[in-house]
């Protein structure tokens, strides 16, 4: 019986949707979408090169930023064939194990982004907080040490649940909501109880998405509270404004995931060309917006991509 199973679900196929109501326009869709593409798979990679190649840039600041980029990155290029594919080709079918792999990788790496941004958090605090100690605080190893937790975390709360999704089994139409392969999506289609599924989904976003944005609320409120402490006007702004790079990506980054979750939960009935939109917002703004912020407010990000190229020209 389990033989025969896997055996149905090795010739099991999902089939994603494209856009809603538009898809006589997905040609000239596929322009702006395949755009962003470029600009966050180029974008993150040039960050990554920059500090990898600078070593100026090895300090733990700029070793998280390359930590965020690799993690955009990560996020873009598992949706780039499918979500291109549809928009091209009209290629809406999927393997079921490949839609499995599409949906862990997507979902580690936006675990690792936001674990990536509290790592940030606790760097503008120990920054802000205590200047005087920060190299000893935040050194190379512990940097280092900070971005392999958070890789083995993402890795072993997302591993359960393909393996949940693969036992089940599955009886009719396979039609996901989006142009690549989410998990909520996913434990809609078994023919069988996936309340185990939704429970451990549900563990894993409070224990990754919630206990991040909560610490990252209470690092700012203590930063905040050590700013206002400090005499001069001048002081309080330079203190400030080496975290207004940070702030904006922890923003680009949840108000797009809580829109999105709102949406799911209380606009069940919206057309579904409005949860499309939103679900792009989400998959895109943060890969293309935060290489911008941090090219056009991080001098040392720009000196280093300059250099970058200079080298390449040599």
């Amino acid at each position: 019986m389990k033989a025969e199973s896997n055996e149905s679900l090795d010739l099991l196929s999902v089939f994603l949707t494209g856009i809603p109501g538009l898809e006589a326009q997905h040609g000239w869709l596929s322009i702006p979408f395949f755009t962003m593409y470029i600009v966050a798979i180029v974008g993150n990679s040039l960050i990554m090169a920059a500090v990898q190649a600078d070593p100026a840039l090895h300090e733990p600041m700029y070793l998280f930023l390359s930590m965020l980029a690799g993690t955009e990155v990560g996020v873009s290029v598992p949706t780039l064939p499918t979500v291109m594919g549809i928009l091209w080709f009209d290629a809406c079918r999927v393997d079921f194990d490949g839609c499995l792999a599409q949906m862990f990788f997507i979902h580690t790496f936006s675990c690792m982004e936001s674990g990536v941004l509290l790592a940030m958090s606790y760097d503008r605090f120990v920054a802000v907080y205590n200047p005087l100690c920060y190299t000893a605080i935040l050194t190379l190893p512990r940097t280092v040490c900070i971005g392999l937790v958070i890789t083995l975390k993402s890795v072993i709360l997302r591993a359960p649940l393909p393996v949940l999704l693969r036992s089940l089994p599955y009886c009719h139409t396979n039609i996901l909501s989006h142009s690549y392969c989410l998990h909520p999506d996913l434990i809609q289609l078994p023919c069988a109880d996936t309340k185990l599924n939704s429970i451990l989904g549900l563990a894993i976003v409070l224990s990754t998405f919630g206990l991040d944005s909560l610490l990252i609320v209470v690092s700012y409120m203590l930063i905040l509270y050590r700013v206002l402490g400090i005499a001069s006007g001048e002081g309080r702004w330079k203190a400030l404004n080496t975290c207004v790079s940070h702030i904006c990506a922890v923003l680009v980054y949840y108000v797009p995931l809580i829109g999105v979750s709102v949406m799911h939960r209380t606009a069940k009935h919206a057309s579904p060309l409005a949860h499309t939109l939103m679900s792009s917002i989400y998959l895109f703004v943060p890969p293309v917006l935060n290489p911008i912020i941090y090219s056009v407010k991080t001098k040392p990000i720009q000196q280093g991509i300059v250099t970058l190229f200079s080298c390449k020209r040599e």
